[in-house]
């Protein structure tokens, strides 16, 4: 049986298993550059050499706003678990009596496309009948983990517990993913139906640990826009594995709060700002 791993600044999934797990299926997923969640091969490339694949689902770090290192998915395809899509049948489209249909990648229009699409179809199956729109949105580094993926392809193993990355939050979960919560929900909210957005559970925190999310919100069935998040735990004998941990709702009044950045609360007093001036213009040599 697996034990839990030691959690440090380096890869904690690699081709979809865990840097500690060396059976057969990790190994050919390794030398084939194969993706079990896809099924497929991996499909994100070294810029450099394209037919080389990164492999890294998820690595280790400690943000400012956690306690410890956690595993922090970097991969959006990480999420393509069962227990994603199934929790959110169980929650969103428990009435359709398990009438669901998945479609990916469907554009939106001035929106742009949106990952998936829960479909119900009517009772001649020529129409649709009701949907969901469902975005996945992971984290993304600074800097690179290869180095370290070279070091395990080689040995199994790594060297040291610290590697030259870092998890861009405010990229991935503020301009990246807000702009397209912003984007889409006006779409969506215009038709009065729902967004769902899913995230790991750090997104979350880090959020509310950044910026004004006082209009995020437990799951309310009249938001138009939801976040839907999943913790990477690990299973003894099965590795990593997703679990549904919070479901949380909002508004476009909320999303433009997150936008705005900070609390007023947290702002800097105009006198440290004008101290902040003097200081940098003294040493300028600009006055």
């Amino acid at each position: 049986m697996l034990i839990e791993p030691h959690i440090a600044k380096f890869p904690t999934e690699i081709f979809g298993y865990s840097y500690v797990e060396h059976g057969q299926d990790a190994q050919s997923a390794l030398r084939d550059q194969h993706c079990p969640f896809l099924d497929d091969i991996c499909k994100k490339p070294r810029k450099s050499e394209p037919a080389i694949k990164v492999g890294v689902c998820s690595v280790g770090y400690k943000g400012s706003f956690l306690n410890d290192f956690r595993p922090i998915i970097i991969c959006p395809h990480r999420f393509l678990e069962n227990e994603v899509f199934d929790t959110i049948e169980r929650l969103y489209l428990d009435d359709w009596n398990g009438n669901v249909d998945w479609v990916n990648e469907v554009s939106i229009g001035v929106g742009g496309n949106v990952d998936y699409v829960a479909v119900k179809l009517d009772s001649a199956k020529e129409a649709i009948d009701e949907f969901l729109c469902v975005e996945i949105q992971a984290a993304g580094t600074t800097g690179t983990p290869w180095n370290a993926v070279l070091e395990f392809k080689a040995n199994r193993s790594f060297s040291r517990d610290s590697y030259p990355y870092g998890i861009n939050w405010a990229n991935e979960f503020v301009k990246t993913m807000m702009q397209q919560v912003y984007k889409k929900g006006r779409v969506i909210q215009n038709w009065n139906r729902k967004i769902l957005f899913v995230v790991q559970d750090v997104a979350i925190e880090y959020l509310r640990n950044s910026v004004d999310t006082s209009a995020l919100r437990d799951a309310r069935d009249e938001d138009a826009i939801h976040f839907i998040t999943f913790a990477l735990d690990w299973e003894a004998g099965l590795g990593w594995r997703l679990r549904h941990s919070g479901s949380y709702s909002t508004d476009l009044e909320g999303v433009n709060r997150i936008l705005g950045g900070a609390m007023t609360e947290n702002f800097p007093d105009e006198k440290r700002f004008r101290d902040s001036i003097y200081s940098k213009g003294k040493n300028d040599g600009v006055f």
